[in-house]
């Protein structure tokens, strides 16, 4: 056999005996062993076995409280339920709490009342109906009462100052039926209104002089009477805010609206037209915003009658000129302008920049004609998906600084 031969048959004798060694290995070494398995296996025995033991999300401490807070500050979502609104404005820190009971699917009966650390005390009861004429409208009937104890009057006009600070202060009952209607569904809103209240003026109280120790009923008029209006009101507007007026990220509010106060006694009856405007503007997925408003007021006494001091337009609280106290400038007409910066932190609460500016004057033609006064703060607002339940704010202006508390947005 020549050596090429013998070559082949060594190799093919080689290759033979591996063939023949892998089975019996196999054997000797016990039972075959499996395929390894899948990506895709594996992925999906992970996923049974984290099904067959989930849970379902439990907030800690603190989220469970603010999402207690938001509820109860959602009327109708609890009976007693807190009511921050205050009597008048300039009344400080307001306390109080409510009682609501539904008499129908949707329509409610809300008892509630606040007192605030000057005495100022406000007493409702309510029937708000928010799905009448198929949904289309909201209705609201209050009986109630009120008084303030120490309201300022500062004089009329802008070249008053924090010096001639006088109080004055009213008790009033009051009965009224408002209905906003929405005749295509969203959009286009018709408002109409209607009051019966009698204000009752008396003497101040508080660290300044009353205000009927510096003046008369002949160089102040309204001075110590009681007058009964009947207020008449209509307007129309385009409302887009969301998601809710009371907290609104995007959308806006343009209307105006007719006031007609008919004084019983025929003495101080006038009527007054509001042109509002509001728009939202957001960033970054409404992470930011940009909030607009502007308001005019425009107050004429009817014939042979007067406008009283206590229902003169006025500048100046928690949602006008923030920096200056309530009620601290008036006149027969007033503009306000007002601009912010929101920020959302979280789905509690907001951080605001913020302008204002405005001007009262007994002439329109006065209100542009001389700089506005003006002023700027910083804020914070705990919120809800459709309410702003507190604001607190710290504002700057020329009469130095100011704190606000309020229980609504601040427009």
């Amino acid at each position: 056999m020549s050596s090429g031969n013998r070559r082949v048959v060594v190799v093919s004798v080689c290759i033979a005996a591996a063939l023949t060694a892998h089975p019996a290995a196999a054997q000797d070494g016990g039972a075959q062993q499996p395929p390894p398995a899948s990506r895709a296996a594996i992925i999906e025995q992970a996923q049974a076995e984290k099904a067959a033991n989930l849970t379902a999300f439990q907030p800690g401490r603190v989220e469970a409280f603010l999402n207690g807070m938001e509820q109860a500050m959602l009327l109708g979502s609890q009976r007693i339920h807190p009511f921050f609104d205050s009597a008048y404005a300039g009344g400080g820190f307001t306390i109080g709490a409510g009682y609501a009971k539904y008499v129908s699917p949707y329509s409610f009966v809300d008892l509630r009342g606040s007192i605030t650390g000057k005495g100022y005390v406000r007493l409702e009861a309510a029937l708000i109906s928010p799905r009448v004429f198929d949904r289309r409208g909201t209705l609201t009937v209050i009986g109630g009462w009120r008084q303030a104890t120490q309201v300022g009057f500062y004089g009329t006009g802008m070249q008053t100052s924090v010096q001639d600070r006088t109080n004055y202060r009213f008790n009033q009952p009051y009965g009224s039926a408002d209905l906003d209607f929405l005749p295509t569904r969203n959009l286009l809103v018709l408002h109409g209104g209607a009051e019966l209240s009698r204000w009752n003026l008396g003497s101040g109280k508080g660290d300044v002089p009353s205000v009927d120790t510096i003046y008369t009923p002949e160089t102040l008029p309204g001075l110590g009477t009681s007058t009964t209006y009947f207020h008449t009101e209509a307007g129309v507007a385009l409302d887009s805010r969301h998601p809710a007026p009371d907290y609104a990220r995007h959308g806006g509010y343009y209307g105006v609206t007719f006031h007609d106060f008919d004084d019983t006694s025929n003495a101080f009856g006038f009527r007054r037209t509001d042109y509002e405007a509001i728009q939202h503007i957001p960033i970054l997925r409404e992470t930011w915003v940009i909030s607009l408003h502007g308001r005019l007021q425009l107050a004429n006494a009817a014939n042979n009658q007067t406008i009283p001091f206590f229902m003169l337009p006025s500048l100046g609280g928690g949602s006008s000129l923030r920096a200056y106290n309530s009620w601290r400038f008036r006149d027969r007409n007033s503009l306000l302008l007002q601009a912010e910066w929101r920020v959302m932190a979280n789905r509690f609460l907001d951080v605001a920049l913020g302008y204002d500016a405005g001007r009262v004057a007994n002439r329109r033609s006065d209100l542009t004609a001389s700089p506005l006064k003006s002023d700027y703060g910083i804020g914070i607002r705990f919120h809800g998906q459709l309410v702003t339940p507190l604001r607190v704010e710290l504002f700057n202006g020329s009469e130095g600084w100011n704190i606000v508390f309020s229980a609504k947005a601040a427009f």
